[in-house]
C-alpha cells in the first residue's frame, strides 16, 4: 500500500524537521558555555592582575613609609629639646607600626598572589581541555545540520513521488486524517488491535484487513489500518 509508504516517508520526515530544529538550539547552548568558561578563565586573569596591581601599590607604599622613616630619624638629630626628642620618638613608633602592617599585607598579598596563580593555571588547563572537546563537538553538530539538510532534501523527492501516484481523494483523506492524529494516518494492526487506539477491532473486519486491498479506518480512532504481519516484509 503507497499509503504505508507515504507514512513511514512522513513520520521520518517529521522527525527529521525536528531534530534540526534542535540542533541550533544544541549549538547555541553549546557556544554559551564555552563563552561562560572562557569569561571564567578571563575572571581569574583579572583577579589576579588586581591582585598584583593592589601588591604593587602595598609595595609602593612600604617604601614610601621606609623613607618618611629615614627623613625621621635624621631629623631626631636635629631636635634640642627632650620634649621635642619625645615627640620624634613617638612620631617614630607610629611609622615602624604603619610599616610593620604594611609588610604583614605584602606577604597576605603575595600568599593570595600565588594561590591565584594556581588556581589560574588550573582553569586554563580545564579551559584547553574543553575548548578542544567543544570545536570537536560543534564541528559534529554542524555536520549534522548539514547531514539533515540532505535527508529533508531526499525526504522531499520521495515524499513528492510518493504523493503524485495516489489519488487526489485518497490522499485528500489521509492528508486529513494525519491533521487531525498528530500527523499519525496510517498505523499498523497487530492480532487484532490497533497500535494507534489500542483497540481491538472487530474480527469480522480483522479478517477482511487480511484478505482485502481496500482501503479500511479504524472504528475506534478512524485511522487508516493495514494488517501487520510480523512473520514477513509489509
Amino acid at each position: 500500500m503507497l499509503l504505508i509508504s507515504l507514512q513511514r516517508i512522513d513520520t521520518e520526515f517529521a522527525r527529521t524537521g525536528i531534530r534540526k530544529r534542535e540542533l541550533p538550539n544544541k549549538i547555541s547552548r553549546l557556544d554559551e558555555t564555552f563563552r561562560a568558561s572562557a569569561e571564567e578563565v578571563e575572571g581569574e586573569k583579572q583577579h589576579l592582575e588586581e591582585l598584583i596591581i593592589a601588591h604593587r601599590a602595598k609595595e609602593e607604599g612600604l617604601k614610601k613609609g621606609m623613607d618618611q622613616l629615614k627623613k625621621t630619624k635624621e631629623r631626631l638629630l636635629e631636635v634640642k629639646t627632650n620634649k621635642e626628642y619625645q615627640a620624634m620618638l613617638k612620631e617614630i613608633d607610629v611609622i615602624v607600626k604603619k610599616n610593620s602592617e604594611i609588610e604583614d599585607e605584602i606577604i597576605l598579598k603575595l600568599e593570595e598572589i600565588d594561590s591565584a596563580r594556581s588556581g589560574l593555571k588550573v582553569k586554563e588547563l580545564g579551559f584547553e581541555t574543553f575548548r578542544s572537546s567543544y570545536e570537536e563537538g560543534k564541528k559534529e553538530l554542524e555536520r549534522e545540520v548539514g547531514l539533515m539538510d540532505s535527508e529533508i532534501s531526499r525526504l522531499t523527492r520521495e515524499q513528492a513521488g510518493l504523493r503524485e501516484r495516489i489519488h487526489a481523494e485518497i490522499l485528500k483523506k489521509y492528508d486529513r486524517i494525519k491533521n487531525h492524529s498528530n500527523g499519525r494516518a496510517v498505523v499498523p494492526v497487530w492480532k487484532g488491535i490497533c497500535e494507534a487506539c489500542h483497540m481491538n477491532i472487530p474480527p469480522q473486519m480483522y479478517n477482511e484487513l487480511q484478505r482485502s486491498d481496500e482501503i479500511m479506518q479504524c472504528p475506534f480512532c478512524s485511522r487508516i489500518i493495514y494488517w501487520d504481519d510480523r512473520g514477513k516484509n509489509v
